[in-house]
């Protein structure tokens, strides 16, 4: 299970316009037994990059980072073809 998990309403609104995906979506992707987790240093803050398979059967790539014990997602959107090759590599 998940520790608590929040984000910006506005950054959730903007990214849903952008890539059509919702973060309450993104939040399944993160629970796949599946999926992939790396962490990338960006502007002195560790974010982890995730690709995991949603409830609604979407590849997806999740970017977040801790605050605290807390999930802050900062984006989500569908998984590149190179991404989808790498998570379903890495899952056989």
């Amino acid at each position: 299970m998940l520790p608590g998990i929040e984000w910006d309403p506005e950054k959730a609104r903007r990214n849903n316009n952008k890539h059509g995906i919702e973060f309450t979506e993104a939040v399944t992707a993160l629970e796949d037994d599946y999926a992939v987790t790396i962490e990338e240093l960006h502007s002195g803050e560790i974010r982890f990059i995730t690709i995991g398979l949603s409830d609604s059967g979407k590849i997806l790539v999740v970017v977040y980072t801790f605050r605290g014990n807390v999930v802050r997602l900062i984006s989500a959107r569908q998984a590149t073809p190179k991404e989808r090759k790498f998570y379903e590599k890495d899952k056989a």
